[in-house]
């Protein structure tokens, strides 16, 4: 009894200084979910256990990763992987939780566009999603300099080229964000720095602004409904669970969504012990050498949609459409002119721009990996005017939809 008194005293004395029972009430017992969603509404918090894996598999990087020219591809191919206890382990979760974590970035996003979860007030979540995907896109070129692999020095080489501007002729740039005319030690460290300290940081800064996003429109459902949820929390309150249209967020859908994460941990660790060798590229086991250019340079799998967009034209037009690229999805909800907020197979020809979208993004990142030759750049060079095209025919296709 006496340690039970001594347990609440402790609770109530931590509530009165930091709202503990209010913050558990605000964040899970009274923060409500429509009931009519799917087991893709569970890839937000896939996504946050995804990004802890990389955290903590990182932070037992960085014992042993050595930020030197001279020393970081051996600390990462030697020292960690054949020296250190378990050290092969944290880098084959750490490789393979940056490449699947972007898997699971499109598949929400892709999720967002089939459900207009972007619609209805609902721009601010969409937005702050998008600067969490380029932000985790810095982070991921970051981290793939930092083996010091042939792939590594090259790659950082090729995207940071991409500063000069074309006929822009900006070397200045280059140099500058580079340190040096060409990567070496100063480009390394700033590249080290971003990786573990500053971008980590945006990350974690975006994501409370993806969440506090979330928590004003509340959450879209899959039959694009409007809900009352006030007036269908009142009823759960009241004992009628069955007859009301929300669950809470803890520990209702937090069950749910759980049993998703195992589902997918299954998946995840089978690729770190059987098929890890998917994100990490064969010519990475390459010392960096700038003397010695690889065959085929290429980005790794997320950003080769991106990449391929870039390749088939000239320098600048070129360098146009990859910057197309990079932001139009920003102006997604903008370039949707459609009052409905329903699923894609309810709207007629936005259920047609959707699949063709996806389709192409999938060939556009086939494409990026082969060698930009013969029917290969054909397809690549038709794919990606085709990518350009749909986004300039969106408002036009989804201004006159009818209301559904």
């Amino acid at each position: 009894m006496a340690h039970f008194t001594k347990a609440t005293s402790v609770k109530d004395w931590l509530d009165q200084r930091l709202a503990i029972v209010k913050v558990e009430k605000v964040m899970a017992s009274e923060y409500w979910i429509p009931k009519n969603i799917n087991f893709l509404w569970a890839m937000g918090m896939i996504l946050a256990v995804t990004f802890s894996l990389l955290l903590v598999s990182g932070i037992f990087l960085l014992m042993y990763y050595q930020p030197n020219i001279d020393t970081a591809f051996y600390s990462v191919n030697y020292t960690i992987m054949r020296e250190v206890d378990f050290g092969w382990l944290w880098r084959h979760v750490h490789g393979v939780a940056a490449s699947v974590i972007f898997l699971i970035m499109y598949i929400h996003m892709f999720t967002g566009i089939y459900y207009g979860s972007y619609k209805k007030g609902r721009e601010m979540i969409w937005l702050s999603g998008m600067l969490l995907f380029v932000t985790f896109s810095a982070e991921a070129f970051s981290g793939y300099m930092l083996p010091w692999g042939q792939m590594s020095y090259w790659a950082g080489m090729v995207i940071t080229n991409l500063f000069a501007g074309g006929s822009l002729h900006a070397d200045g740039l280059v140099e500058w964000i580079r340190g040096d005319y060409v990567p070496a030690q100063a480009f390394l460290s700033r590249f080290f720095m971003l990786h573990v300290i500053l971008l980590p940081l945006a990350i974690m800064g975006l994501i409370g602004l993806h969440f506090a996003a979330l928590r004003i429109p509340h959450v879209n459902n899959q039959d694009g409904e409007e809900i009352d949820f006030e007036a269908e929390s009142k009823k759960y309150l009241a004992g009628d669970k069955a007859g009301s249209k929300v669950m809470r967020f803890g520990n209702d859908f937090m069950s749910k969504d759980m049993t998703i994460v195992g589902l997918y941990l299954v998946f995840f660790f089978y690729l770190v012990f059987y098929n890890y060798g998917f994100a990490m590229d064969p010519v990475n086991f390459d010392p960096a050498d700038g003397l010695k250019t690889p065959a085929h340079i290429y980005p790794e799998w997320y950003f080769l949609w991106s990449y391929e967009i870039l390749r088939p034209f000239s320098v600048d037009v070129g360098l146009i459409a990859f910057g197309f690229a990079q932001v139009i999805f920003f102006a997604l909800p903008f370039l949707d002119r459609s009052p409905n907020a329903v699923a894609a197979n309810r709207r007629g020809l936005f259920a047609i721009w959707f699949w063709v979208m996806l389709v192409n993004m999938i060939v556009l990142t086939a494409m990026g990996k082969l060698p930009p030759e013969g029917i290969y750049s054909t397809i690549g060079y038709v794919a990606a005017l085709l990518f350009m095209a749909q986004w300039l025919v969106l408002p036009f296709i989804t201004k006159f939809e009818k209301k559904v």
